[in-house]
């Protein structure tokens, strides 16, 4: 098997730097993620007017692909003016086990390629 580095896009071809992650059992059972990005490369030059945006988050690794749409993205902003962009949060839901399961497998796979921790409370 190949290994391929995991990455995360908003954008055909643009990867982005997730600064954090949370998972949450919401009601019913439905398991919510936080995704919390520290800048959004997108974004950086005006990427987002010269790349195809892909209207999901397109998560990949060597399982292949996960296409997922947010369920929102919140844009939170700050600085002396407040118009400094802080992070951006984008929350997914997953109610099928076999897709929490890939989503797990990916985020082990994406904290061991960039050095972060995973941890449960």
């Amino acid at each position: 098997m190949t290994s391929t580095t995991p990455t995360i896009q908003f954008f055909s071809g643009i990867h982005e730097e997730l600064g954090n992650v949370s998972l949450r059992r919401g009601r019913l059972g439905k398991r919510i993620i936080l995704m919390t990005f520290n800048k959004l490369q997108a974004l950086e030059g005006f990427n987002s007017f010269t790349k195809q945006s892909l209207n999901t988050m397109l998560l990949s690794d060597e399982e292949g692909e996960i296409s997922i749409t947010p369920s929102s993205v919140q844009f939170i902003f700050g600085g002396a003016e407040g118009d400094e962009l802080q992070r951006v949060e984008c929350k997914l839901e997953i109610e099928q086990d076999n897709h929490w399961e890939r989503f797990i497998r990916f985020m082990h796979r994406y904290a061991e390629a960039n050095g972060m921790v995973y941890g449960e409370s």
